[in-house]
């Protein structure tokens, strides 16, 4: 397929933009008066032609990219789908995406399964109807001096994260370059922004480093299989599901992922070890993010 050469951060967070956050008073635990940044999140309605699907919550930047990651990671747009149009109406919080091909999922709506996600975070109940199909690129690898790279630039960029926190961020990366990086309150919205830009721009998957900064379930694992993806690397930890759906798809699953730090639990031919761990430092403060439990008792 096509591959769509992309510059290091070629889609950035914006922590700066003022939709996205918003300065809320009170008071500390001292007492005192203070004024912090807080993340807005809004509903956005998708359609698919003149069907509603969904609605979700996000903090509503990129809306066409979600709307078209969305239904590609729910089975309703298929690689093949030709897309005539995407509509967003701010005034209604509304998406439209259509297509050429005529679609009905009323049967597949009913078959809606909540996942461990946050934010809404749903899956349909034959998102597994791929999964045994799908084989990787048997010359992918990920070096660890790419791996500490990665982890480096990533924590140090400006984000939302670092500027208001509560929310999630998910890297499509190349070697050592992050190539877009895309935030959300929920991290499978972050999931299928990326997935939303690689099918309308022709972007290889096969070659790529999946980042996320949430825990490795088995949504994350589906999805990012589905997106045809080879390797997965979180600064979070694991479930045991999405442990063994990585080892059944051949997922190189990568986790706790912090300064020279990492433990692969899946798919650990692809790693190559050309860097020298001792001489990584250990992840500076300032930018380290939020720890899950089993990371705090590290």
């Amino acid at each position: 397929m096509p591959d769509k050469k992309l510059e290091e951060f070629t889609i950035r967070p914006e922590p700066e933009d003022p939709r996205l956050s918003v300065a809320v008073s009170g008071i500390d635990h001292e007492g005192n008066s203070v004024d912090t940044a807080v993340v807005v999140e809004r509903p956005l309605t998708l359609f698919l032609n003149a069907r509603e699907i969904v609605t979700m919550m996000t903090i509503g930047d990129r809306p066409d990219l979600l709307a078209v990651g969305y239904l590609l990671n729910q089975n309703m747009l298929r690689a093949d789908d030709e897309i005539t149009g995407i509509e967003f109406d701010e005034d209604i919080d509304t998406v439209v995406v259509r297509t050429k091909r005529e679609t009905n999922y009323e049967e597949k709506l009913k078959k809606k399964v909540q996942t461990s996600g946050c934010a809404q975070g749903t899956v349909f109940g034959d998102l597994m109807e791929e999964f045994d199909s799908i084989q990787f690129s048997g010359d992918a690898v990920i070096k660890t001096s790419w791996l500490y790279a990665l982890t480096r630039k990533i924590n140090t960029q400006p984000s939302l994260y670092l500027a208001a926190g509560a929310i999630h961020g998910c890297v499509l990366c190349e070697e050592d370059r992050p190539l877009l990086y895309m935030e959300d309150v929920g991290r499978h919205n972050a999931v299928d922004k990326i997935a939303g830009y690689m099918f309308l721009n022709g972007v290889r998957p096969d070659n790529k480093i999946f980042y996320t900064t949430g825990r490795l379930t088995s949504e994350m694992v589906i999805k990012t299989v589905k997106m045809r993806i080879p390797i997965l690397v979180s600064r979070s930890g694991f479930t045991a599901w999405g442990v063994e759906l990585a080892k059944k798809a051949d997922l190189t699953l990568i986790g706790r992922a912090r300064g020279k730090r990492f433990i692969a639990l899946a798919g650990t031919r692809r790693i190559q070890f050309d860097a020298d761990a001792a001489s990584v430092g250990e992840e500076d403060r300032k930018h380290a993010r939020k720890a899950s439990v089993d990371e705090v008792a590290d």
